[in-house]
C-alpha cells in the first residue's frame, strides 16, 4: 500500500466525508475519490458505502482500519522519533530558576515537555540574584526562569508565565508590620538591601528601588547575595525590602511579616534564553513554555 493511499483511507475512515477529507490531507475531492478506487480496485472490494449524502464505512473497511491504523501512528512515531534524534531532540535540557521560577506551572510546563520530548531529562538549576544571567550566559544553563526586566542585547525575553505583586518584607516588630498595606512613599529613611557582585543596575533598582516616587532616597545597606540570606537579615532587623509575592510562600520563615506594597509595579517572571543558541531540545522546550501559559488563559498569578 502506498504511503497517500494509506493516508487517505484512514482519514476518510474517520471523517466519513470526502470534503473534510481533502482538507486535512490539503487535496483535491477527487484526487481522494481516485486514491481510494484504486485501492479498492487492488484489494477487490469496496471499503466504504457512498451515497449523494452519506459516506459510511464497510464491515471490511472497518476491519481493515482496526488493522492499519494501530500500525500508522506507530510508524508516525517512529519518524518522528527519528527527526528528533536528527534535530538533537535527545539527551537533556538545563533549565535555569530563580526564586519560585515558574511557579505553579512548573508541573503543567514540564508535562507538556514530556509530551513533546520523551527522550530529553529536564535538568533544574536554581541561580541567584547576585549574578541573575551569568549562567544563561556561560552556557551553564540552557533558558532561564527570572524576573523581568532584562534588557541585555545578547539575550531573548521569551513568553511571560508569572505575574506577582509585590510585598514589603520587614521584621514582625517593625512599626509597620501590622498594616494592611504600606506606600513606597512611607519608605523614605528606612534600610534597604544593595546586591553583590553582577546583577545589572536597572534589575536591582527595579526590584529594589533607591527612591520613592517623589524622588527621596531610600539608604541601601548591607549587600545581598541570596533570598536566604536576604529574609535572614531581615529578620534580624537589619533592614526592610520589597520583594516578590512567591517569597512569602518559599522563603518565609519566623520574626518576617510581608505586607502589601502600593504605588510599585508587579513583577513579570519570563522565559530567557541567548540569542540565536537554542538547541532543539531547548527550542522545543519554550515551545512547551508558550503551549503551558496558553493553556492557562495567560501568564499565572500569584
Amino acid at each position: 500500500m502506498e504511503r497517500q493511499e494509506l493516508e487517505t483511507f484512514l482519514a476518510l475512515a474517520e471523517e466519513l466525508h470526502f470534503g473534510r477529507t481533502a482538507e486535512r490531507l490539503v487535496l483535491s475531492q477527487a484526487r481522494v475519490s481516485q486514491t481510494l478506487k484504486k485501492l479498492e480496485r487492488r484489494i477487490g472490494a469496496p471499503l466504504f458505502e457512498r451515497t449523494s449524502r452519506v459516506v459510511r464505512i464497510s464491515p471490511l473497511g472497518r476491519r481493515l482500519y482496526e488493522d492499519l491504523a494501530p500500525l500508522h501512528a506507530g510508524m508516525e512515531a517512529a519518524l518522528a522519533r527519528a527527526r528528533d534524534a536528527a534535530r538533537g531532540v535527545e539527551g537533556e535540557v538545563n533549565v535555569g530558576f530563580l526564586g519560585a521560577g515558574a511557579g505553579t506551572l512548573t508541573g503543567p510546563i514540564l508535562a507538556a515537555y514530556r509530551e513533546r520530548c520523551p527522550g530529553v531529562e529536564v535538568r533544574m538549576r536554581e541561580v541567584q540574584f547576585s549574578d541573575p544571567l551569568g549562567a544563561l550566559r556561560e552556557g551553564e544553563v540552557d533558558v532561564l526562569f527570572t524576573c523581568l526586566p532584562v534588557q541585555e542585547p545578547d539575550l531573548t525575553v521569551g513568553p511571560v508565565v508569572i505575574n506577582e505583586p509585590r510585598l514589603l518584607a520587614m521584621p514582625d516588630r517593625h512599626p509597620l508590620a501590622g498594616r494592611t498595606s504600606v506606600s513606597l512613599e512611607e519608605l523614605a529613611g528606612e534600610t534597604f538591601f544593595g546586591v553583590v557582585n553582577g546583577a545589572p543596575a536597572y534589575w536591582w533598582d527595579f526590584h529594589v528601588p533607591p527612591r520613592t516616587p517623589s524622588g527621596r532616597e531610600i539608604r541601601r545597606g548591607r549587600a545581598v547575595a541570596t533570598f536566604q540570606e536576604l529574609i535572614t537579615l531581615v529578620g534580624a532587623g537589619q533592614g526592610i525590602s520589597p520583594v516578590v509575592a512567591s517569597v512569602e510562600k518559599y522563603y518565609a520563615r519566623p520574626g518576617v511579616a510581608f505586607v502589601p506594597l502600593r504605588d510599585v509595579p508587579s513583577a513579570d517572571v519570563a522565559l530567557v534564553h541567548r540569542t540565536g543558541a537554542l538547541t532543539a531540545r531547548a527550542e522545543e522546550f519554550v515551545r512547551a513554555v508558550t503551549a503551558a501559559v496558553g493553556a492557562n488563559g495567560g501568564p499565572a498569578a500569584y
